[in-house]
């Protein structure tokens, strides 16, 4: 029972399972490229609590959406319930935690860092011990920190704690109350990579098919350089996710991504982003000095989608046929193949194609859910049939621009009946249209190439193209 004893909960890691410095850093970034550089002169300014007390003034943070710990929820319902006095106290900036409390409606005082002062650690237990007496609350936290704060409680309630951590609060003489908070597994951080999105990054291996170089060492260069890809594309999608992580939250599949759910944290995962790219980074300079500028402004590129380029109409499209337009022209430098006209052009008309497609998706889905702007993007659902219009013309163009290399001379060079290839015109015909017509009924996610990968008919198709290019070979 409560008796006269306070219950007082921390916030970061424990009432929510995310971490509100990282929240606001990458909620102010996304609003704002400068954010990070007006956070650290506030920090050399000010301290902690400054930078804390700037980034809540600059981002935009929903409480309602944030990932809160089910069993803390059930603890605090349940001493109110027996008529005892909480109190949330955070070293988050107190303006997010006012928020925070003022949204669940379960906290009798709220207290935070206030822009000079952090409380964290030996400066809050000195709080509590002068604001609530010594041994006269009960306090909930989660990590090392708290130690010091548990040292002067009666009861330690311990979320996701470790054994050396248990231990350690042991020896205090605080009673031990033990709550278990969900840990992230390997198919969960894994899922945070994206692999299924590194079917992308086969496109590396095209120059080397469409000049018909099947020698191991071409192709282990082109093995090389989809893993260097597949590792930088995971360090930019780790980004984008804690960039968009507001947006994925309001999202009703979104959601769900390791991020936006809470089953990943954003201090991991703002480890993880810079750990990929050094790798990938590693990796590419392998492979020469030309591909790693490559990959360097795949990169770069994708970065300036994430924080600029993809509020953008119509740009945003242009910018994600490039980015996998680029990954052809990586794998003709990795592989010393010089890239035809042709390619080139057939690959810039189909990717935009299918990047329209990717934002009729989305414009469709927002549509049946009655809502008329695109969070985050420079869409409104009523510009559904111009982006439908521009992923079939582009579509019809590239089937075109295959036609004129069908019956051009260049075909002759690789191809013994090339005249067969008018059959893979056909093909691309009908899953070009295909495509459009099921994104235009809903039936179709986020991303056509990776809906492709899963599709039956896709994968047909697929087949069909292969048959017919080995037919126009032999």
């Amino acid at each position: 029972m409560p008796g006269g004893h306070w219950l007082v909960v921390d916030l970061d890691g424990t009432l929510i399972r995310t971490d509100m410095l990282f929240e606001t850093f990458w909620s102010a970034t996304s609003r704002s490229w400068t954010a990070p550089v007006r956070a650290g002169l506030a920090l050399m300014r000010d301290g902690r609590a400054g930078m804390k007390r700037r980034l809540s003034e600059i981002s935009a943070v929903d409480p309602a959406t944030l990932p809160f710990t089910p069993a803390v929820l059930a603890i605090i319902e349940a001493w109110r319930a027996a008529g005892g006095r909480t109190a949330l106290v955070t070293a988050s900036d107190d303006a997010l935690a006012q928020q925070i409390a003022d949204r669940l409606g379960l906290f009798d005082e709220v207290h935070g860092s206030d822009g000079h002062n952090n409380l964290k650690g030996a400066a809050k237990a000195r709080f509590l011990c002068a604001h609530y007496g010594e041994r006269n609350f009960d306090y909930i936290g989660d990590s090392a920190a708290d130690v010091a704060v548990w040292t002067h409680a009666r009861r330690a309630i311990m979320v996701g704690a470790t054994a050396a951590l248990r231990r350690r609060v042991a020896a205090t003489g605080a009673g031990i109350v033990d709550l278990p908070a969900p840990k992230a597994t390997l198919r969960t951080r894994l899922k945070l990579l994206r692999p299924h999105q590194w079917l992308k990054n086969l496109l590396v291996f095209v120059p080397v098919l469409a000049a018909h170089k099947t020698d191991l060492a071409s192709l282990g260069a082109a093995l090389m350089a989809f893993c260097a890809f597949s590792l930088v594309a995971s360090a930019g999608y780790v980004l984008n996710d804690m960039l968009d992580i507001a947006s994925d939250r309001a999202h009703p599949r979104k959601r769900r991504r390791p991020l936006a759910s809470g089953a990943v944290t954003l201090a991991g995962a703002s480890a993880l982003a810079p750990a990929l790219l050094v790798l990938g980074a590693g990796l590419a300079s392998v492979l020469g000095g030309r591909f790693l500028t490559v990959v360097a402004l795949y990169f770069i590129v994708t970065l300036s989608y994430s924080l600029v380029l993809k509020r953008q109409p119509i740009l945003d499209i242009c910018v994600l046929a490039g980015l996998y337009t680029l990954r052809i022209v990586a794998g003709g430098i990795a592989t010393a193949t010089a890239l035809s006209f042709w390619l080139a052009a057939f690959s810039g008309a189909l990717f935009f194609s299918l990047a329209a497609i990717k934002r009729q998706a989305e414009l469709a889905d927002l549509a049946r859910r009655g809502i008329e702007a695109v969070r985050g993007r420079g869409y409104r659902t009523a510009d559904l049939p111009l982006v439908m219009a521009m992923a079939i013309a582009s579509g019809y163009v590239a089937i075109l621009i295959l036609a004129l290399y069908v019956t051009s001379p260049d075909v002759r060079l690789l191809y013994a009946a090339p005249d067969r290839l008018w059959a893979g015109c056909v093909v691309m015909f009908y899953w070009i249209s295909r495509m459009v017509l099921l994104t235009h009924r809903g039936q179709m996610n986020d991303d056509p190439v990776v809906f492709a990968a899963t599709d039956r008919i896709s994968l047909i198709c697929l087949g069909l193209m292969a048959v017919i290019g080995v037919g126009a070979t032999l």
